[in-house]
């Protein structure tokens, strides 16, 4: 192809948002006669959507010295900024400040009032974050984006207002915070906004509205970035993003196969990028769907991953130990983690596991405590989400302070939350909790429809530990086992007669190997008998396994 018609095409599939075509045109075109400044800016947008970095900061910075040469201030200012945001998100300061400064330096001659200081807001954005003052962040966001208003730039105007309201939802102005994160949203449906900028709006969003425990915005939000993807067939830039922000909402929404597809398909595209974070998220989520299907050594890989890429491993880790039987390390964990947490939204994710690990581990009154802390941020935030979680943790701690009828409202409560929302399996684990409420007062039929709800959901779930423990649940209403069996005792009478080891069976039940010994121990001591084998022949002679 002549290198004049290699440049047409590459500018051609540009418009069309055929990043690989125009990727290899462009290059095409560029190796057989170098690019002008603007063509390389093209060249580099095309390897940034294809999740080639290094090589569009590479043709930024190309462009940038052609445009200071041509005397094109204005552009060659706009080309540096986008080298030094690349370079502080991969966390190298100096070349980002090196960056910064040469930004300042050509802005020297520019006018008091132009559009590219506004772009040059951004770093400062960055820079007030860093250092932990939120109030002067959110400001320069927002100065940015009456800078980007005054010069009809959509692009700044998107970019400070998802900024400004991601910095306040976070800071405990969420109303006011979400809204402006919803005008950005508006801008990009109403204006021109580059292919860049829109990814990095639609992921600020719904960030945002994931942190704010906001679940219908960030569920409508995800679904309008799917769709922004999926009209890019060959796009890299932004999926994995994308990926782990529909696994997270599938697990919510119950399809738990195919959240765990997305997260492991954002974990292997992210694996290997330089955005650490996102790819710990990736693994995070991962570790979340592994240890709600109750695979225990599956999520502690997982989380073990994330920690490894710099994301803290709680409270999932700590649910898992849980899970294990390990409640000492449990404790310490959730412990450990809410002394060093201060950021609201953060504690109130922590403080809905803090209450079911303390209340395994037998300390009722360090779950009150935190139930009610919980239940201070759901009312201060106004999310529906953590009022559906601060109410069945109340709920909870009612109940396992021997007070049914005062468990009863919170529960009612948190089912009629989830069910709004559309949570399956949160909705299961309140039922599940009404049932044993109904019990303890006496409602056997209540209790039976209720248990009943649970278990089907969490079969219908694949929730495996779930599963059996509300099947236990229910095995108390049958007649008792003539051999004085507990349900637990018969489960694992059964795995053994299976040849099963107990470490294995140990796995399969969500218990610790302890634990295991001591049931293999009392079936033996109650059946009177000496061994393994002895117990498998008693199993199979009476129909047990």
């Amino acid at each position: 192809m002549e290198p004049a018609d290699a440049l047409a095409r590459g500018r051609a599939s540009i418009a069309g948002r055929a990043w690989s075509d125009a990727y290899a045109s462009l290059s095409e075109a560029d190796g057989a006669s170098p690019l002008d400044a603007a063509d390389l800016e093209l060249l580099g947008l095309s390897a940034y959507m294809l999740g080639r970095d290094d090589e569009w900061s590479a043709a930024l910075e190309r462009a940038h010295h052609q445009y200071v040469r041509s005397g094109d201030s204005s552009s060659a200012v706009r080309c540096a900024l986008w080298v030094c945001v690349d370079h502080m998100l991969r966390g190298e300061l100096g070349p980002a400040t090196g960056w910064l400064g040469r930004v300042h330096r050509l802005l020297e001659d520019s006018p008091a009032h132009c559009l590219e200081r506004g772009y040059a807001l951004i770093p400062d954005i960055f820079r007030h974050e860093a250092m932990g003052d939120w109030e002067a962040a959110a400001a320069t966001a927002g100065e940015a984006a009456a800078i980007g208003e005054r010069f009809d730039d959509p692009d700044l105007v998107a970019l400070g207002r998802q900024a400004q309201g991601g910095i306040l939802a976070a800071n405990g102005r969420v109303a006011e915070g979400l809204a402006l994160a919803d005008e950005a949203m508006v801008t990009l449906k109403t204006e021109e906004v580059s292919p860049i900028v829109a990814g990095l709006v639609y992921c600020g969003v719904i960030l945002a509205c994931r942190d704010a425990y906001d679940v219908r915005r960030a569920r409508e939000w995800t679904a309008a970035l799917t769709r922004w993807c999926d009209a890019q067939r060959d796009l890299v830039a932004f999926t994995g993003r994308c990926l782990v922000h529909r696994a997270e909402i599938m697990q919510l929404g119950g399809d738990w196969p195919e959240a765990l597809l997305e997260a492991t398909r954002a974990a292997e595209r992210l694996a290997e990028g330089f955005n650490r974070g996102a790819a710990a998220e990736a693994f995070y989520r991962q570790g979340e769907l592994h240890r709600a299907r109750g695979e225990l050594a599956a999520a502690e890989r997982s989380y073990r991953e994330a920690s490894n890429r710099g994301r803290e491993p709680q409270p999932g880790l700590a649910l898992t130990r849980m899970a294990q039987g390990r409640s000492d390390a449990a404790v310490a964990a959730i412990r450990r983690v809410l002394t060093e947490t201060g950021e609201p939204f953060r504690r109130a994710g922590l403080l809905a596991a803090a209450v079911e690990i303390y209340l395994a581990a037998g300390e009722a009154g360090a779950a009150r405590e935190a139930a009610d802390e919980l239940h201070e941020h759901a009312v201060s935030s106004g999310s529906e989400l953590l009022r559906g979680a601060a109410a069945h943790a109340r709920g909870a701690v009612e109940l396992a302070r021997g007070d049914p009828t005062a468990a009863l409202v919170p529960l009612r409560e948190a089912l009629a939350t989830w069910q709004a929302i559309g949570a399956p399996y949160e909705e299961a684990r309140s039922r599940e909790l009404i049932g044993r409420v109904c019990r303890a007062l006496g409602d056997g039929d209540s209790a039976t429809l209720e248990l009943e709800a649970a278990r089907a959901a969490y079969s219908a779930l694949g929730a495996a530990a779930d599963l059996r423990r509300v099947e236990a649940l229910q095995g108390r209403d049958r007649p008792a086992d003539p051999h004085g069996l507990t349900g637990r005792e018969r489960e694992v009478l059964r795995l053994v007669a299976t040849g099963k080891s107990n470490k294995a069976i140990a796995e399969e039940l969500v218990l610790s190997v302890r634990t295991v010994d001591r049931h293999v121990s009392n079936i033996l001591a109650k059946l009177q008998l000496s061994s393994r084998v002895a117990a498998t022949a008693f199993a199979y002679e009476h129909e047990l396994v």
